[in-house]
């Protein structure tokens, strides 16, 4: 009795173990689609370019390298999603239709009594994106230069909001 509370905490610790690290992997591949693509097929296309004004041809190399890593970034982190879900034993509760396929009777609860539960792959992906947004309004509002006047906005300020 007491070996099989010992296999099933330590099937726990594992179990817990395993749904920490692919909800980090989740995270650390949603923000590489946000940073690390992008900056991988910059350099790529910087390395194509060499010396001298951008060329076509280097900016194909950005765009369609950018595409790629995205794509291979977004197809990775839906395959941890599955892994996650399955690990977990979730399943959809509700099936998600567009909402151009739908008829006018779509407008009545598909499935009363049903709450929508999202999965962890959402709520990183939520989590993603509020922390993007909240990271770019505080940039433009503390960091970014005025693009009227082509001034830093800072007058020599080393803190801008003390010092106005």
């Amino acid at each position: 009795m007491e070996l099989r509370r010992a296999g099933r905490a330590q099937r726990g610790g594992r179990h817990r173990i395993a749904r920490v690290s692919l909800t980090a992997a989740m995270a650390v591949v949603a923000l590489n689609i946000w940073t690390g693509s992008p900056l991988l097929a910059l350099w790529i296309g910087s390395q194509v370019q060499g010396a001298g004004p951008p060329t076509m041809g280097a900016i194909a190399v950005v765009v369609v390298s950018m595409l790629a890593f995205s794509l291979g970034l977004v197809a990775l982190l839906n395959h941890l999603g599955r892994l996650h879900d399955r690990l977990v034993g979730f399943t959809p509760t509700v099936t998600d239709h567009a909402p151009w396929l739908r008829s006018m009777r779509g407008e009545r609860p598909l499935y009363p009594g049903v709450d929508a539960e999202l999965s962890v792959l959402e709520r990183v992906l939520i989590a993603m994106v509020a922390t993007v947004v909240v990271v770019f309004e505080l940039w433009l509002l503390l960091f970014s230069g005025s693009p009227v006047d082509q001034r830093s906005g800072r007058d020599g300020c080393e803190t801008p909001i003390v010092c106005r």
